[in-house]
């Protein structure tokens, strides 16, 4: 025995670990009730084997507690009118004393045997109208180890005390037996009736093998101990519950509301749990609608890019075609005496002409892409930037701010989306969010009609003005340096020169070109994408603080279930 009593104290104290362990997970979840319930659970750990009397007013409660601890005393008051309106745990006390604990709980010490063993709890009648009571009492069935649901033998229907087991019985699935006190009060026929009604809902409700005891405790106070059916439901208590069977069937009880508690806790986290899942799709459909459009403009640019280097090659190629004809030996002798005759214009007026009019292709051909191309982009932002506000608009709420348990939670999230929705409302509408000094100069002189409004309509004003500053650097620039060789020229003998200088030339606009029009676009879209992201910075914190705790609770929940299964085996 006591190694027995050893050891069962040494898994008390694991238990005591584990209901720690849950008590920091309802703490982290909010989940105020349970909390307190295990809370209260641990302190009963050692407590005696438990019983939890429940029923109507006037069911005949307490007259059945003191016919079952078999005293000459009336160890719960017995009146008239209702007496029970407080908690009465009636518990072992070599002497007898009665301890207030709150006004709805008092201690009762008596030195009763079978209360060593046992403790007694004396609840308010399931159908009280006192405040709090039906709540006070439901607060004592999950550290109950047996419930004792106690009927009027003459009408044990009420539905009250149904609506109350049916808590009992799905909430904690407790252990219960069915007493139907006050027997004496109508004839065995009718009694048959009823313990067989009783039986008939209890099979329906779930109870596999119901234990009805039909009882009368007037009869037992008054000695007629054959009669009044104490002596099947005390061989009842005797057989099950005592001789030292008692701490063990607590353990085991302590095991199995602990398991329940945890899959409370799973339940509760399940919203928690889907919110967060929810969210997390959300943000990532967020960033695919964002790469998804960057990726888009990202292929407008090349597009562009491509277009205006086509169009590009194809008139310096021309170009190039017409110096080498016009720069020949035959032609600059010709061109030259012809030019003493005033017939043609002289070399340096043909070269001339041949920069204006290698400016005007240019800029006549690549203008209108740029102008078009350019609007496609600063659209395709401005969708981007469109397409995530009006996602924010409809992200998915499960967690409501007037949850029971989540309301905490819940607000913060609601807060963290309003204050989101808020800043890229304002961010979209700002200018200064899309301006970037070291990419504008001249952007007063080219503004794209584009149809947006507030920050976006910058967008259009910024890229346009880029690519209007590579047009004339290319246009401006690229024969200075041929006609700073022409000043020297006669009859053509530095054509080579000229024309191979002409060529460097065209490499050097052609890639300056491609560089202003490809590699700052993009880059300057980049920083919008990265501008628009970090909108989110304040959420995706939300959301990483989430994962992790969420993460760190459900291994705390299957360490717990671990450990309480091993006990249960």
């Amino acid at each position: 025995m006591h190694n027995f009593n050893q050891e069962l104290n040494h898994q008390i104290a694991k238990l005591a670990i584990s209901v720690d362990k849950l008590i920091d997970v309802t703490k982290e979840v909010g989940h105020d009730k349970l909390e307190i319930t295990l809370a209260e659970l641990r302190n009963q750990l050692e407590a005696p084997f438990t019983f939890v009397i429940v029923g109507e007013v006037k069911a005949g409660k307490s007259s059945f507690i003191n016919a079952l601890l078999d005293t000459d005393k009336e160890i719960c008051k017995v009146a008239p009118m209702p007496m029970t309106d407080t908690i009465q745990q009636i518990i072992y006390g070599e002497e007898e004393h009665i301890e207030i604990i709150n006004p709805y709980l008092k201690k009762i010490y008596q030195p009763v045997d079978i209360l060593k063993e046992i403790a007694i709890v004396d609840t308010p009648g399931t159908n009280t109208i006192v405040a709090h009571h039906q709540e006070i009492t439901e607060k004592f069935i999950p550290y109950s180890d047996l419930i004792v649901f106690v009927f009027e033998a003459k009408n044990p229907y009420r539905q009250s005390s149904w609506d109350f087991f049916n808590y009992i019985n799905a909430e904690w699935h407790r252990k219960i037996i069915f007493v139907l006190q006050q027997k004496d009060l109508l004839p065995e026929a009718d009694l048959k009736i009823n313990i067989d009604g009783v039986l008939k809902h209890a099979h329906e409700k779930g109870i596999s093998d119901p234990k009805v005891f039909a009882v009368s405790a007037k009869l037992e106070i008054e000695n007629y101990h054959d009669i009044s059916g104490f002596k099947e439901i005390k061989a009842y208590i005797q057989n099950n519950i005592m001789e030292g069977k008692a701490p063990m069937l607590k353990f085991q009880n302590n095991v199995n509301t602990l398991l329940t508690i945890s899959e409370k806790l799973d339940e509760s986290m399940s919203t928690r749990i889907r919110q967060y899942e929810v969210d997390v799709k959300f943000r990532t459909e967020i960033r695919e609608l964002i790469d998804t459009q960057h990726k888009k403009t990202e292929k407008q640019i090349q597009f562009l890019t491509e277009s205006l280097l086509d169009s590009y090659d194809n008139i310096t190629r021309q170009k190039l075609i017409d110096l080498e004809a016009g720069l020949s030996f035959i032609s600059v002798v010709k061109r030259s005496f012809s030019s003493i005759f005033g017939k043609e214009s002289s070399l340096k007026e043909w070269l001339t002409s041949q920069a204006n009019d290698f400016e005007l292709k240019l800029n006549t051909s690549l203008r209108d892409k740029l102008q078009n191309g350019i609007i496609d982009v600063a659209e395709n932002i401005q969708i981007m930037g469109k397409l995530v506000d009006n996602k924010l608009r409809y992200s998915e709420t499960i967690l409501k701010n007037n949850d029971e348990i989540y309301a905490d939670i819940a607000e913060r999230r609601i807060n963290v989306l309003k204050d989101l929705q808020q800043s890229f409302n304002q961010f979209m509408n700002t200018a200064a969010n899309f301006y970037d000094e070291s990419m504008v100069s001249e952007s007063s002189k080219m503004t794209p009609n584009l149809a947006a409004g507030g920050g976006m309509a910058i967008v259009g004003v910024i890229l346009a003005a880029v690519a209007q500053g590579a047009v004339f650097d290319i246009t401006g620039g690229v024969l200075t340096a041929v006609g700073v060789l022409f000043a020297g020229v006669t009859l053509g003998l530095n054509r080579n020169k000229v024309i191979k200088k002409f060529e460097e030339e065209i490499i050097i606009g052609r890639s300056k070109m491609q560089e202003e029009v490809s590699d700052k676009l993009s880059d300057y879209t980049q920083r919008i994408k990265q501008k628009i992201e970090s909108n989110f910075f304040q959420f995706d914190q939300l959301l990483e603080t989430e994962g992790l705790t969420l993460t760190r609770l459900q291994k705390v929940q299957k360490e717990v279930r671990t450990e309480l299964i091993q006990m249960k085996d």
